[in-house]
C-alpha cells in the first residue's frame, strides 16, 4: 500500500493531567503516514486524485494546539480522525510525542494505527 507522511509536525499546546502543563502551551511534535492508493495521482499528476498533506498537516496542527486535551493517546485519536475525514485514507498511523516531558529522555509519546471503518 502506498504511503503519505508527514514528519515532525511542530505544535504549540495545552495538553498534559498535571496542573502545570494546563497553564502554558508546550510543543507536541506529530507523525503522521496515511496508507493509500497513489496509482491514479502518479498517472494523472493531479493533487485532486491524491490525499493532499498540506490539507491534514494544517488541520492536525490547528486541533493540537486548541483541543486542550489531557493524554496524548485522546490527541492521537484525533488526529486520526483527521485523517479519515480525507477521501481516499485507508488507514492512518500517527504518533505524537511531548518532547523534553520526562527528565533523561528526548521524548516521550503513543504511536496509533487505525484502519477506516
Amino acid at each position: 500500500m502506498d504511503q503519505v507522511f508527514i514528519k515532525d509536525l511542530l505544535a504549540r499546546g495545552i495538553i498534559g493531567i498535571n496542573d502545570w502543563e494546563r497553564e502554558k502551551p508546550q510543543d507536541i511534535l506529530i507523525n503522521i503516514v496515511i496508507f493509500t492508493d497513489l496509482r491514479q495521482a502518479g498517472q494523472s499528476d493531479d493533487i485532486a486524485d491524491s490525499v493532499n498533506y498540506r490539507t491534514i498537516s494544517k488541520k492536525a496542527q490547528a486541533h493540537a494546539e486548541t483541543a486542550q486535551r489531557l493524554t496524548v493517546e485522546a490527541l492521537a485519536a484525533d488526529i486520526v480522525d483527521i485523517c479519515f475525514q480525507e477521501e481516499g485514507v485507508l488507514k492512518a498511523r500517527v504518533k505524537v510525542e511531548k518532547p523534553n516531558a520526562v527528565r533523561f529522555a528526548r521524548s516521550v509519546g503513543v504511536e496509533i494505527e487505525r484502519s477506516r471503518g
